[in-house]
């Protein structure tokens, strides 16, 4: 298999259309070719001369660790020229950024996630660059979630930095993909050019998105240190928005969730006992985890564990959002009480919950909250939204 940037350097005319001209590129420590020389070298060793550097959420170099943590513009050290951050001052391309180039290379690895910032980040250069006429060439990289679509669609008006597009919470789409489906969204009139990969199969065995055994692994962001964290990640992000620990500050960010004096053990076994076809094509075991930092920083936390990093793994059944929402409704069930939603300033929204914001709207909250609320009758609403999108995103399909 041939990532975008594998292909785009071993095709001469496409390299030489790139020569001699103010190239910028968007990237970060996951923008690496497949025997993981980052995409700034290897283009400017094929001749690419770059005139900027762009870098999302965490930055060109991946340091930030959390969230509404900024980057702030720099210089790089070796090619003396300009870095600028898209998640600083500012998430949109100034007039100053803007000139700077004439074509811009989006190289990034996505995760198949609504709210991962980078979606929106591209989304947004989509639209910075059709107002300014400036090119776009997408160089396209597996979507390690696989073609699976799950979760509820953010309902309009509930847009913001985690969430740009109605779209569900696992969408199945590569970024080059989705780049084409909301061009047509947005009615955009900028036409961008696609570097596709060669020979990606994202159904197919073992990886289901992600070429196991053939693509080395490179943290697209801090707490995403692995494959299993980024199948999982459409349902625990969820956690963000919660006072429940989604596993930062150990070593398995994003794959585990819990907090100190919860049953976990016994809240698992409710979690079957109510729905269990939502735990399907997946192990979840308890575990217990004392974070070195964020939530619950040096506390003994008992909670679960998913794992998709065994043999029997299957996507076609596996449903995060639904295991996450579960463990919420679980909780709620056995604590009344609990306090579980969250109350601050997540990315810059400071007048709806964390929850709602992550969600795209008020409904996965309002269905943990309504005691009478059934189990049955949240999944035929996520049902609805999912068979739309797959209706409306298979026409975007390029593998």
């Amino acid at each position: 298999m041939q990532l975008g940037i594998d292909h785009l350097l071993n095709d001469t005319p496409l390299i030489d259309h790139l020569r001699n001209r103010r190239v910028a590129l968007l990237g970060n420590p996951a923008s690496v070719t497949s025997n993981l020389v980052h995409s700034m070298d290897a283009l400017q060793t094929r001749g690419v001369r770059l005139s900027a550097a762009f870098g999302p959420q965490h930055g060109m170099r991946g340091d930030k660790q959390d969230n509404m943590v900024e980057t702030d513009d720099a210089i790089d050290p070796v090619y003396r020229i300009p870095v600028f951050s898209l998640y600083g001052n500012t998430r949109r391309l100034t007039t100053k950024m803007l000139e700077t180039f004439d074509l811009l290379v989006i190289d990034i690895q996505d995760v198949g996630c609504r709210i991962y910032t980078f979606l929106t980040t591209l989304f947004y250069l989509l639209e910075d660059c059709d107002e300014s006429g400036k090119e776009i060439w997408i160089l396209d990289r597996p979507n390690p979630a696989g073609r699976e679509i799950e979760g509820s669609t953010l309902k309009l008006g509930q847009e913001s930095f985690v969430g740009a597009a109605p779209i569900p919470m696992r969408h199945g789409l590569t970024l080059a993909e989705a780049a084409n489906w909301y061009i047509q969204h947005k009615h955009l009139d900028i036409e961008i050019k696609v570097v596709k990969m060669i020979d990606y199969q994202p159904t197919a065995a073992p990886g289901y998105g992600w070429p196991l055994n053939e693509l080395c692994w490179v943290n697209p962001s801090p707490n995403m240190p692995t494959l299993n964290a980024a199948r999982a990640y459409a349902g625990t992000v969820l956690l963000e928005g919660t006072t429940l620990s989604e596993g930062r500050g150990t070593t398995r960010p994003l794959e585990i969730m819990g907090a100190p004096n919860l049953e976990a053990k016994e809240i698992l076994h409710a979690m079957n006992a109510t729905a269990p076809t939502w735990l399907l094509g997946c192990l979840i075991r308890q575990c217990w985890f004392e974070p070195t930092f964020h939530k619950y920083n040096g506390e003994l936390c008992d909670g679960l564990q998913i794992h998709t990093d065994y043999s029997d793994y299957n996507p076609t059944v596996f449903k995060p959002y639904r295991i996450v929402a579960l463990f919420l409704k679980m909780i709620r069930n056995r604590y009344p009480d609990y306090q579980i939603w969250r109350n601050f300033a997540y990315e810059y929204e400071r007048e709806r919950l964390a929850i709602d914001v992550i969600d795209g709207g008020n409904r996965l909250r309002d269905w943990v909250d309504d005691s009478l609320a059934d189990y049955r009758d949240f999944d035929t609403r996520l049902r609805e939204d999912e068979m739309l999108w797959k209706t409306e995103c298979e026409e975007y399909y390029l593998y």
